[in-house]
């Protein structure tokens, strides 16, 4: 059997752990107990320097995001049903992925694959895990509940020309999906006044305020941010995520409200997000992609 092939009946591989690859924020706690309520064996190998204090504190094991053959050796003795990447985590310098990886991927590989941008990054980390054996599984199988529903999620609903600026945000996506570009997009009027780069949607929803303070985004009412993952992404390694923080700097950028790809963008601490979200007078709706453009409800 190799380091990773699954047990042979099914009760063991029932009991075999899934693997929490675990980054920072607070959704790879929400998975921990998503998985728990399952009944689900659960191992935590976290990331230094990015995992919450908490979670470091009950991980099977804490390393240094490069570490590389402590992080495999762990895999190999713990036997995972499936492995999966969870929480935030930042580029390291190149430098530190020649040291960590070379004893096995030779450095043309490791350039590529740090060349390709960060979907690339990811989908290099996801090959160098199924080239040694493991499955890499997704949040979005694994617990479906901490997605995005599809509909109205809280009090208020998008008015008519926010559903014009819907349309647009999800044409404008779908249009980038071949480039390595943000998942988020925000829509004032017939603007497009940002589209997420690498600095993440709650820095792009920064700089729409400061825009807001403009000649031309403080003569436009409101507008929306449209978030959701992109044409044939892997919702394993990059799935869009909202929160209660996102709600915050969408209300502060003067937006009317967010729509999100239902089945396909996490909600973290989605009765605190859809609480933000009334409170602050903006709408939340989770949008069916199959339906294009949406309709006005």
């Amino acid at each position: 059997m190799s380091a990773a092939a699954a047990p042979s009946d099914d009760k063991a591989a029932a009991e075999a752990p899934v693997v929490l690859l675990a980054g920072g924020s607070a959704l790879p706690e929400l998975l921990i107990a998503a998985l728990e309520r399952r009944g689900r064996a659960v191992k935590i190998l976290a990331f230094r320097g990015f995992a919450a204090r908490a979670l470091a504190r009950r991980a099977d094991l804490v390393i240094d995001l490069i570490d590389y053959k402590r992080a495999l050796a762990a895999l190999k003795a713990w036997q995972p049903s499936e492995i999966v990447l969870v929480g935030t985590v930042t580029r390291p310098k190149p430098i530190a992925f020649m040291g960590a990886l070379s004893a096995y991927r030779n450095r043309e590989e490791i350039a590529a694959i740090l060349g390709s941008g960060d979907d690339g990054l990811l989908g290099g980390v996801v090959r160098v895990l199924e080239e040694e054996g493991f499955t890499v599984g997704g949040i979005d199988r694994l617990a479906p509940e901490l997605l995005a529903p599809q509909g109205q999620l809280g009090a208020v609903a998008p008015d008519s020309e926010s559903w014009s600026s819907i349309a647009r945000g999800l044409a404008v996506l779908d249009a980038l999906s071949p480039f390595d570009v943000g998942q988020a997009a925000v829509i004032c009027a017939h603007w497009v006044a940002a589209i997420e780069g690498p600095e993440g949607t709650d820095a792009m929803l920064r700089r729409v305020q400061r825009l807001r303070r403009g000649p031309r985004l403080r003569a436009t009412h409101g507008g929306v941010l449209v978030k959701t993952a992109k044409r044939e992404q892997d919702l394993r390694v990059d799935m869009p995520t909202i929160g209660p923080k996102t709600v915050i700097r969408a209300a502060a950028a003067g937006l009317q409200g967010i729509a999100v790809g239902a089945g396909t963008t996490l909600i973290v601490e989605i009765e605190r997000t859809i609480h933000e979200a009334d409170r602050r007078g903006l709408f939340l709706f989770g949008v069916d992609l199959a339906e294009s453009p949406p309709q006005s409800r």
